[in-house]
Parts: C-alpha cells; sequence; structure tokens
C-alpha cells in the first residue's frame, strides 16, 4: 500500500488540478471524481486534492470555470444526447438546478458525499499529527539548546580558571627565575647572566 504524500504543493501540481478539474466540468463530470484522479497521478489523497482546489486553486480559475460551465452548456445545446447522460457538476458546495428528469439521474449519492468527507476528516487529522510532531520537535530542540548554552556557561567558567591559574604559575616561575638569578651573582660575582636570541638566560663571565 502506498504512503500518500504530504509535502508541499508545486505550481506544476497546482495546474494539473485545475487542468483536470475544469475538464470534469466541461465533461459535465463531478469534482470528486476529478479530485480522485489527480490524487492517483500525484499520489495524494482525494480529500488533500479537494482541499487544495477549494482553499487556494479554484480561487485562481473564476473564469476558467465559468467558461467551462459556459462550453458544457453549448455541448448540450449541439448535443441533446449529452443532456441525458450529464451528471451534476459541484461547485462551490452547491448543485447546479437540472431537470426533473436529470435529477433522476444524479450521479452523487449519499454514499460519495460521506466518502468525500471522510477523506477530508482523514486529511485533517494527519495535518493534525504533523503539527503535533513539529510542535513535539520544537520542544525537544529548546531543550537541547538550553543544555548546550549551561554547557557553554560551565566551559568558559573552567577556561577562566585554568587562565588565572596559568598566570599564578607564570609569576610564580618569574619570581623563582629572579631569586636564581640573585643566589648566582652573590656566590659567583664574575658570572652575570644574558638573554639569548631565544629568550632565554645563559650565563656570560664579567
Amino acid at each position: 500500500m502506498s504512503i500518500a504524500r504530504q509535502d508541499a504543493w508545486t505550481h506544476d501540481e497546482d495546474l494539473l488540478l485545475a487542468e483536470v478539474v475544469l475538464r470534469h466540468i466541461r465533461e459535465g463530470s463531478t469534482q470528486l471524481k476529478a479530485f480522485e484522479e489527480v490524487g492517483k497521478q500525484l499520489s495524494r489523497t482525494s480529500a488533500a486534492c479537494g482541499f487544495r482546489w477549494n482553499s487556494f486553486v479554484r480561487k485562481q480559475y473564476k473564469s476558467g470555470i465559468e467558461l467551462a460551465k459556459k462550453q458544457r452548456k453549448e455541448q448540450v445545446v449541439n448535443d441533446p444526447d449529452l443532456e441525458r447522460d450529464s451528471v451534476p457538476v459541484v461547485e462551490n458546495n452547491t448543485i447546479e438546478q437540472k431537470s426533473p428528469q436529470e435529477e433522476e439521474k444524479e450521479s452523487i449519492t449519499l454514499q460519495e458525499v460521506i466518502l468525500y468527507l471522510t477523506k477530508m476528516d482523514e486529511f485533517f487529522q494527519l495535518e493534525n499529527k504533523e503539527k503535533e510532531r513539529i510542535f513535539e520537535q520544537s520542544l525537544l530542540l529548546d531543550r537541547e539548546n538550553g543544555r548546550l548554552l549551561e554547557e557553554n556557561s560551565l566551559l568558559k567558567e573552567n577556561l577562566k580558571a585554568v587562565e588565572e591559574d596559568y598566570r599564578a604559575l607564570m609569576q610564580i616561575m618569574e619570581r623563582a627565575r629572579k631569586l636564581s638569578v640573585q643566589e648566582d651573582e652573590k656566590t659567583n660575582p664574575k658570572v652575570s647572566f644574558q638573554m639569548d636570541k631565544n629568550g632565554n638566560l645563559e650565563r656570560v663571565s664579567k
């Protein structure tokens, strides 16, 4: 069983959705069938396709929808057989007015409506689960960020302590060096010290 996609819609997918829905309107079919057709092509649920159409794509094709309806009516005028075989077109959750003969042949059943609403409900449930997952990840990242901040603060304190110890050690070594030089000068006045090119002290005779 293939897993339905939940990623963002692309511009090409919106175009495909609009093309298929408009074609179904021209042919007198239902939008539900159009959503199912697009869903199979894009590996999405028909509910997701319906939600995308009603919430975003349909607003951009108002003139195209009116033109498709007009073309459908023209086809019915030119070919009366189409009127007998036509099925109602659902637009904005309303059904176009049909003749009594057409109403008898109405193809949208209660079962189809329930199926559509069930798929829409599944879509929203998946969307809510995705939001919950993102929220949980956000909480985990916040906790990890807090832990890293505490660790960073502790490392800074440790570094400061090491630097202070290092300076204290250098001061002790400097005092010890000076005392050593003074003792050598007292015991051997003919010997003095000078610094070589590497910064080290060396004894030299006076």
